[in-house]
């Protein structure tokens, strides 16, 4: 028996037809990928906020436990970080909070590129962390500046790892690469602040500040 024959046609899509697809999927892509980044972003700078406010709990628990005292105000001999801190070891005060921290990797913040999530506190280091801390922090003024977003510009200069001595005139900004000019800020009142330079440079120069810088 002779197989039988159809005249029906296998529909395909012209070249026209697969352009517009093409052209529609492009139109789409250009919506909706400014609006997933600009999402993605926002939550990234929650986190980051998330991060601070989690690290100032962790100092208010220390200094109930410590005579009102933060970890940079106590010796080493007695548990501090007041020796580490003075030379720019970030890491090691912050060591001095694990048992109040349940994860070293709340000290990098989410838009952070330059440094990189500690897996634990045994091992970490400057590398791992993204905020700074001030050395003059002071609990009973619960408006000091204790911590926040390393990625500080002083009078036009990007600082440096290190110990950041900071006055009254200076000019503070924070570079576009992490909250696009903006930062936040941890004060001693556990509070966090989200700042543009403007608010940065007269939340802390109005008296000198020394920054541990990561």
């Amino acid at each position: 028996m002779k197989p039988r024959l159809t005249n029906h046609r296998i529909a395909a899509l012209t070249l026209t037809e697969v352009l517009l697809v093409i052209a529609a999927l492009a139109l789409l892509a250009a919506i909706l990928l400014p609006a997933w980044a600009t999402a993605k972003r926002k939550s990234s700078k929650i986190g980051c906020v998330s991060n601070l406010q989690q690290i100032g709990m962790s100092y208010r628990m220390w200094t109930d436990d410590n005579f009102g005292k933060y970890p940079m105000q106590v010796s080493v001999t007695n548990d501090g970080a007041m020796e580490s801190i003075a030379t720019g070891n970030v890491a090691a005060c912050f060591s001095v909070l694990s048992n109040t921290l349940d994860n070293p990797a709340i000290l990098n913040c989410p838009l952070d590129t330059k440094h990189f999530p500690a897996t634990n506190f045994a091992t970490i280091e400057n590398s791992n962390i993204s905020y700074f801390i001030s050395l003059d922090a002071i609990d009973t003024q619960p408006q000091t500046l204790l911590s926040g977003d390393d990625n500080l510009v002083v009078n036009g200069i990007r600082v440096q790892s290190g110990i950041l001595n900071l006055h009254a005139n200076d000019v503070l900004a924070w570079t576009k690469e992490r909250h696009q000019g903006a930062g936040n800020l941890l004060l001693g009142d556990g509070s966090v602040q989200q700042a543009t330079g403007a608010d940065l440079t007269s939340t802390a120069g109005l008296a000198t500040n020394r920054l541990a810088i990561p």
